[in-house]
């Protein structure tokens, strides 16, 4: 049985700004994705409870990158394993790793993907309806085109060309709605 995702709450980037956040399962591996900032931590647990799963149930935990939008409420997790570009995190333990290829579960892969920051990395999930990835290469559908914060546009293009290249059904966006790529999906 493939993976499934289900986005907790979603994301945005305005006068206010708050991270996508989303559950994944893979049997019995249960992950959360980018706990970061949000209005109130109840629009992350209330949906999590409504699919059955108490705080404490979650296995592990992915940053798509270190900034505290993406990772402020991750203590809400507190049996959970946390995973970032360079290591795998639980309680006083750190494991070094190299996040690119490394797997959660059967149908759940990390992959660098340098471009918003350096130590990017996306989820990579297989799902019944095919590839979902959740990245923070684009904010949203939109993009934007030019990220205002990454330090090299030419490896955040690349990047976004190997997520592409991929052909995934779904791209869950670090700010904002599940999007199908498609033409207009900023390169």
């Amino acid at each position: 049985m493939a993976a499934t995702v289900h986005v907790l709450t979603t994301g945005y980037a305005d006068e206010r700004v708050a991270s996508t956040v989303t559950l994944l399962r893979d049997g019995d591996t249960t992950v959360v994705v980018d706990p970061g900032m949000v209005a109130d931590r109840r629009r992350i647990l209330d949906p999590l409870r409504a699919e059955g799963i108490a705080p404490e149930q979650v296995t592990d935990v992915v940053f798509s990158h270190h900034h505290p939008d993406h990772t402020l409420n991750a203590a809400l997790f507190p049996e959970a394993r946390f995973h970032d570009h360079m290591a795998v995190y639980r309680d006083d333990v750190w494991l070094d790793r190299d996040a690119d290829g490394y797997r959660l579960g059967e149908h759940i892969e990390l992959r660098r993907t340098p471009g918003h920051t350096a130590e990017d990395i996306s989820t990579l999930v297989r799902t019944e309806a095919g590839l979902v990835v959740l990245t923070h290469l684009w904010w949203h559908a939109e993009g934007p085109a030019q990220d205002p914060f990454a330090a090299d546009p030419d490896l955040l293009s690349a990047s976004r060309r190997s997520v592409l290249d991929l052909q995934p059904v779904l791209i869950v966006p670090g700010h904002g709605e599940p999007f199908s790529p498609g033409e207009r999906t900023p390169v």
